[in-house]
């Protein structure tokens, strides 16, 4: 009886609590709470959301001692409201780099007033081009309409006149706003270039963009998009899609419907997960999700059996899919720098030995059709 209600004793006297600590970092200063049993390590991958470096990019300091990965905090005795420091490697971040202080997400509402400034210190009062007949008719017959760069506020009307004539339309690098549903009444457009204009979603007609079933091209880069609809899949001719350089967190499931896509370009968002049904899209050739959130990717990668470019740099990844480099025959090129994946892991992956052959291979010849070029072979991952 003794004997038991000692043990019980000690099971109390050393049972684990919670640790509520403040980590400083950049100027924030980040409220964590874990148990005491938690490894350095355990801390670490806490904070990689909140700050957006990842585990091995992270140096804890607590009393100018640095901490050790396995060391568990209650054995390194960190007391209940301790405050430790936080110091990042410069490039081993997720996303479009580490949440410093000075780094807050704008609102709708602040962004739409910066561009409203932007528009009145470059623009003016300029709001659309004048278009002369003769501009017009050449439009008609060539087919093409390019307005990059051209200060507008918003879509010409002459362009909608064009209707069924028009299948280029460039108006990247505007002040456009508002992309309205009439855009679905360019019914042979092949290619839709709306880059760097500040779209947001509640100004741009995916109902219209999406009724255009001849769409091969559609480039949305640098705007503040943050979902893409169920709809995109109805573009069942898309070649390219590029969406780079917005505010998405994912990607729809009907992305798989894109049997002809090719090119995927969607870096530089903050996108966490990738469907599974992106292993449906079976003439991809390029992927570029570099600089988002993620921190796996679905084995459906495996069926992408013409994919030769995955980028991938500075994401919270710490594992491909296993069947990768064994399926996927003809990739040659992968970045996967600034993620927890180090070369030491990839060599592990069945196929290795043959994918490495083959970018080494595409650089041979890179070299050979460029006479004294000194550039060095780029491993592709961190040493460690």
């Amino acid at each position: 009886m003794d004997s038991g209600g000692g043990g019980s004793a000690g099971d109390s006297a050393t049972s684990p609590i919670v640790l509520s600590l403040t980590v400083k970092f950049s100027g924030r200063s980040i409220p964590v709470s874990l148990s005491s049993d938690s490894t350095v390590k355990d801390l670490k991958s806490h904070l990689q959301p909140l700050t957006n470096v990842l585990p091995r990019g992270q140096k804890l300091i607590f009393k100018g001692k640095v901490l050790m990965d396995n060391s568990s905090l209650k054995l390194l005795d960190i007391p209940n409201g301790s405050k430790l420091m936080l110091m990042a490697s410069q490039g081993l971040h997720q996303g479009d780099g580490p949440i410093t202080k000075d780094k807050e997400a704008p609102t709708a509402s602040s962004l739409t007033r910066r561009q409203s400034q932007g528009d009145r210190r470059t623009v003016g009062n300029k709001t659309e081009a004048t278009v002369d007949k003769t501009q017009s008719q050449r439009w008609k017959l060539t087919g093409v309409i390019a307005l990059s760069e051209s200060q507008l506020k918003v879509v010409p009307a002459e362009v909608w006149a064009c209707g069924s004539s028009v299948r280029l339309l460039d108006l990247g690098k505007n002040y456009i706003h508002e992309i309205p549903a009439k855009i679905g009444g360019l019914t042979s457009l092949q290619k839709l270039l709306l880059n760097a204009n500040g779209i947001m979603d509640e100004h741009f007609s995916w109902e219209g963009v999406t009724s255009l079933k001849s769409l091969r091209v559609l480039s949305l880069n640098q705007n503040h998009l943050t979902a893409m609809p169920s709809s995109i899949g109805s573009l069942t001719s898309l070649r390219e899609l590029h969406v780079a350089n917005n505010k998405l967190t994912s990607l729809p499931v009907e992305i798989g419907e894109l049997s002809q896509l090719q090119i995927l370009e969607a870096n530089n968002n903050r996108i966490s997960t990738v469907p599974s049904f992106v292993g449906r899209c079976s003439s991809l050739i390029e992927i570029d999700l570099s600089s988002n959130l993620l921190v796996d990717l679905p084995e459906t990668f495996g069926d992408l059996q013409n994919l030769q470019a995955l980028h991938l740099r500075n994401n919270g990844l710490k594992s491909l899919p296993s069947t990768l480099f064994k399926l996927c025959s003809k990739l040659s090129t992968l970045d996967l720098h600034g993620t927890e994946i180090t070369m030491d892991l990839l060599r592990q992956f069945e196929g290795w030995e043959k994918f490495d052959e083959r970018r080494r291979s595409k650089l041979q010849k890179q070299l050979d059709f460029r006479i004294g070029c000194s550039e060095g072979f780029d491993e592709g991952a961190d040493k460690d």
